[in-house]
């Protein structure tokens, strides 16, 4: 049975506790992520930034000066283990409107899964089982 880290991202942008928050939200825009992982120095993972958790910042105008990710984030994040099996996740991302979980080993960030990775996943299995069947 598949586990997250098979299909896992594993070069995971994340950013730290304290980062100003409109450098993380700059961050997710150049890199066309709607979500980012936020650690402590060690990579422990401590929550997590997403755009509706940036979407706050409209209510905020004027008051967000010195602000950081801490203020914003989504706390605890959800997340999985390593050796979580796919179809934990899959279930996680399909009854919940999140489209990306952390993935830790030891409270460490290693990887992220998102609905993306799952969805490429069901499309190489499909390839390689059309592949097998001629």
């Amino acid at each position: 049975m598949l586990q997250a880290k098979d299909i896992m991202t594993e070069d995971v942008i994340s950013v730290k506790t304290g980062t100003p928050i409109y450098t993380a939200v700059e961050l997710m825009a150049e890199n066309n992520i709607t979500g980012i992982p936020v650690v402590e120095d060690d990579m422990t993972l401590v929550g997590i930034l997403t755009e509706k958790d940036v979407l706050r910042l409209y209510y905020d105008r004027g008051s967000e000066a010195g602000k950081n990710v801490d203020d914003f984030m989504t706390q605890p994040a959800i997340f999985f283990s390593e050796k979580e099996s796919l179809h934990d996740v899959c279930s996680c991302l399909v009854n919940n409107v999140f489209r990306r979980v952390p993935v830790v080993s030891g409270g460490k960030l290693v990887g992220i899964v998102s609905r993306k990775d799952i969805i490429c996943e069901c499309i190489l299995r499909t390839r390689q089982e059309n592949a097998d069947s001629c």
